[in-house]
């Protein structure tokens, strides 16, 4: 049975879904892949406002006709929570972690444009850390497909046999060209003023301490959009029609400094987000040109 929630024009408050989000919910009953068929879209939101602006200008994205490749994440980021919140969902929405992130913009999304959303889960699989689900998000101008996001997120159940050996991690590969970043203790606040993701795990060193981190942590998806907001403005960058993937690693203490690490290639990028000393990786990944001949 499909258990569909439908807005137009306006999407659901996030006010009472955060409330819900701290009920606790049913175990997940022996790390099963099985997942209700639970979805939620909006009709007819428009891709302009002031929330763009605040968000343009804590990601760095440059002003123009389009909108960022990572904003219908943010118009959609209410349908997520409807989604995962829903009390047919087993997963707890706090302590869940994001993987991966997959965009792909099949053509640029005019500012002002109306956009119809469309929310569900995808398919899930149980590994050594837990079940990982995939949360399908697609974007629609006129009925034509425009826009669609694959977020992959891990509920942690470590299996009894996983404290076993780490394996050491790949040696670091690094690119020749390099940004140094710069980001402020006020960065979480500013990005959840601006996209409505108020995980406390980002706004202030008390609440992040909460939930075990020893400071804020930066949104995944504002480094993400930063990353894409510095790559635009490269030489090598292309637009149009493309892929952007990336992989979370680390998480980015606010205050901190990182580093942009970027090579370019035939039929995109690729690229990695580093701490300030070039060492390890908060987020890498790759940009694939789609309308290429």
């Amino acid at each position: 049975m499909t258990h569909n929630a439908k807005y137009h024009n306006r999407p659901p408050g996030l006010l009472a879904m955060y409330s819900k989000a701290l009920l606790p919910k049913g175990k997940q009953k022996g790390g099963s892949t099985t997942l209700p068929d639970v979805s939620a879209q909006l009709i007819g939101v428009s891709t302009g406002g002031a929330d763009l602006e605040r968000y343009r200008k804590v990601c760095g994205f440059m002003r123009n006709r389009a909108v960022p490749a990572t904003w219908p994440h943010v118009l959609a980021f209410p349908l997520h929570l409807k989604v995962l919140t829903d009390s047919r969902v087993p997963f707890p929405l706090l302590g869940l972690v994001h993987l991966r992130n997959r965009i792909v913009q099949h053509r640029p999304i005019g500012e002002g444009e109306t956009l119809d959303l469309d929310v569900r889960l995808g398919e899930a699989k149980k590994t050594s850390k837990g079940v990982e689900f995939d949360l399908i998000t697609e974007a629609r101008s006129a009925g034509r497909l425009v826009w669609e996001e694959s977020s992959t997120t891990l509920f942690r159940q470590p299996e009894a046999s996983s404290g076993k050996t780490r394996k050491a991690p790949p040696e670091l590969e690094t690119f020749a060209n390099t940004l140094d970043i710069t980001v402020p203790e006020s960065t979480g606040r500013k990005y959840a003023a601006a996209s409505g993701d108020r995980n406390p795990i980002h706004l202030y060193p008390l609440t992040a301490k909460l939930f075990g981190f020893p400071r804020a942590i930066a949104h995944g998806m504002w480094s993400k959009a930063r990353v894409l907001s510095l790559l635009e403005q490269q030489r090598d960058w292309k637009g149009g029609a493309f892929s952007i993937d990336c992989d979370f690693k680390k998480p980015l203490f606010l205050p901190g400094s990182a580093l942009l690490n970027w090579q370019a290639r035939t039929s995109g990028l690729d690229y990695q987000l580093l701490n300030g000393k070039g060492n390890a990786p908060h987020l890498s990944g790759r940009v694939e040109w789609l309308d290429q001949a």
